[in-house]
């Protein structure tokens, strides 16, 4: 460690004002995208790395940031791709392991303190394409409008509204079956 970090870590030396613009971001929004990285791939440590890689990123690209009002976009976007890479990479490890590992785990207090219904469905969601759960995860969950959740996704907003049709349809049908 240099002297400049050890002084940087006691206090003693200002901090970088983008220093205080990330900790701003991850005060506000950390909580959410974690919330929405762990509708995705399915447990807690996995949903809060994804999301320490997306503020990682943030970070070593800022001065690139053009509109800092576009920096929560690109941690949900970046949320939303380490997401996908971490179910790529449980798929090459093993098409069984990625199965089991792809089905949610809940806490014990969140699963003692959640209805038989709201489990029903968070299993149902748990089964649909990927990004039938990613656009359900945008619009019900952050309660997005088509528009930013098609920026986070980096596709149309016709195709947003047809996904979450298609992904309603399915999570009913797949509800009713299990009843």
């Amino acid at each position: 460690m240099t002297i400049d970090n050890v002084q940087h870590v006691a206090g003693t030396m200002p901090r970088d004002p983008a220093d205080g613009f990330i900790d701003h971001l991850y005060r506000v929004h950390a909580v959410d995208l974690i919330r929405l990285a762990l509708l995705l791939v399915g447990d807690q440590h996995t949903a809060e790395d994804v999301v320490q890689d997306a503020y990682l990123g943030l970070q070593r690209g800022l001065g690139r940031l053009r509109d800092p009002g576009k920096a929560l976009a690109y941690l949900r976007a970046s949320v939303v791709n380490g997401s996908r890479s971490v179910h790529r990479r449980r798929s090459r490890v093993s098409p069984q392991a990625a199965t089991r590992e792809a089905q949610p785990v809940w806490s014990a207090e969140a699963a003692a303190m959640a209805s038989e219904d709201r489990r029903a469905v968070l299993a149902a969601v748990a089964e649909l394409p990927e990004r039938s759960r990613e656009v359900l995860a945008f619009r019900y969950f952050l309660d997005l409008p088509d528009g930013e959740i098609a920026a986070a996704l980096g596709v149309s907003r016709s195709t947003v509204s047809s996904t979450a049709s298609r992904a309603l349809v399915a999570l009913a049908r797949k509800l009713e079956e299990q009843q």
